[in-house]
């Protein structure tokens, strides 16, 4: 097993695209496999809906420090950004998971 770069492993502890497969490529059989692959995957997307609101509410948290008590408005906005960003990354990993579970498998 190669070791990965502290990026990579940063990269995978918030991005998941890295564990599912391609269900456009191949024949109607690699297809069928790859999406039952990500039908199988799909356990750990709520994994990655945690992080995402833990580092949201972190960020977010930051910032009203940050603005309150060091009174720095300017400071606290690049904190409260991340902070609502998270948000729109955990409505895409919602609708993934919510599809990966729900929605029949592409012909």
């Amino acid at each position: 097993m190669s070791k990965l770069s502290f990026s990579q492993l940063l990269y995978r502890y918030f991005f998941f695209e890295w564990l599912f497969k391609d269900v456009s490529r191949g024949n109607q059989f690699e297809r069928m496999a790859a999406w039952r692959h990500n039908q199988e995957r799909a356990c750990w997307l709520p994994t990655y809906m945690r992080r995402w609101l833990v580092l949201g509410l972190l960020f977010y948290g930051l910032g009203a420090f940050v603005e309150t008590v060091l009174n720095s408005p300017l400071l606290s906005s690049f904190l409260y950004v991340p902070s609502a960003l998270s948000m729109p990354i955990n409505a895409v990993i919602v609708a993934a998971w919510v599809g990966l579970k729900t929605l029949s498998a592409p012909l």
